[in-house]
């Protein structure tokens, strides 16, 4: 019995051969390029670097100098509002849209369309876009003033102390339909039987959604947490589109800090040091999820 066994691990060994030899480049690729490049940031961090890399070690200096810095505190403050707004608004305005979208509604498919286009266009032009939506002189602010309502004002890109919620506005409008999307999809999957049930039990419908059908969701809730982060953390192209970071460096963001610092202050140690912070903030939240997720489940089961 025992050779038996011996003899059958090679045979598991090679089932699926070609596939294992096919994801060979995406297993380097993942190792080299990513583990590779994430651990050089960090060695690199500790360094003096300038415009080129050297090995001018340095201590924690750079992480000092990068703390001690008003432009990166703002720049964790507003990425800090930015995330929890986004994921606030985005998944109650998302589901409320699915859940609009869900009950057959006429003409779901050009509603559809009509929602999920903002996302198919660059952050660039969304920020374009709501740059000149937001302008004082011929956006918003100005239609209303001219309706007659002349001491309107609504210019959030112009004052340092709500720029960020323009910003925000320009990310929920983008973004907003692809979490209904997901949701959508979510809600399609949930067996009919449990919505007859509900209204023979006679249970409010806003109890089967809080209740029943969002507990079912939570695969889906997931997966739009993970997409809505990974675009929390890297905002960028949105913010220079917008802003540039202004008005001053009220509406700086990490990213861009780790960009002006590594292309056009030429100072890669302190670029690498602010991309190390972001890593280390994404590893906190993402390695007790993934324990919660996947460790905790298994002792479980």
């Amino acid at each position: 019995m025992t050779g038996q066994a011996k003899a059958g691990r090679p045979n598991q060994l090679l089932r699926n051969l070609n596939s294992k030899i096919a994801s060979i480049p995406m297993i380097l690729t993942a190792v080299v390029i990513f583990l590779g490049g994430t651990l050089w940031t960090v060695f690199y961090s500790f360094t003096n670097s300038k415009l080129l890399p050297r090995m001018s070690f340095v201590g924690f200096d750079q992480y000092k100098r990068l703390w001690a810095a008003p432009r990166w505190i703002i720049s964790i403050e507003n990425l800090a509002l930015y995330g929890v707004l986004s994921l606030i608004f985005s998944l109650v305005i998302g589901f409320t849209l699915a859940a609009l979208m869900d009950q057959k509604i006429r003409f779901e498919n050009a509603f559809r369309t009509i929602f999920l286009y903002p996302f198919a266009l660059s952050f660039i032009v969304t920020g374009l876009v709501w740059q000149w939506v937001l302008n004082p002189e011929f956006g918003i602010q100005s239609v209303v003033r001219s309706l007659g309502w002349t001491s309107f004002t609504f210019d959030p890109l112009y004052t340092p102390s709500i720029v960020i919620y323009g910003v925000l506005i320009a990310a929920l409008w983008q973004g907003t339909g692809l979490v209904m999307c997901l949701m959508l999809a979510g809600l399609r999957g949930i067996d009919e039987d449990i919505w007859k049930a509900s209204r023979v039990d006679g249970i409010p419908m806003w109890k089967t959604y809080l209740f029943i059908v969002i507990p079912m969701m939570r695969p889906v809730f997931i997966t739009t947490l993970v997409i809505i982060a990974s675009g929390i953390v890297k905002v960028y192209d949105l913010v220079v589109a917008q802003t540039s970071g202004g008005p001053g460096i009220s509406s700086e963001v990490p990213a861009k800090y780790v960009y002006d610092y590594m292309f056009q202050a030429q100072n890669l140690g302190q670029g690498f040091a602010a991309s190390t912070m972001m890593l280390l903030t994404v590893a906190i939240i993402i390695v007790p999820w993934a324990y919660l997720e996947f460790g905790g489940g298994r002792k479980r089961a």
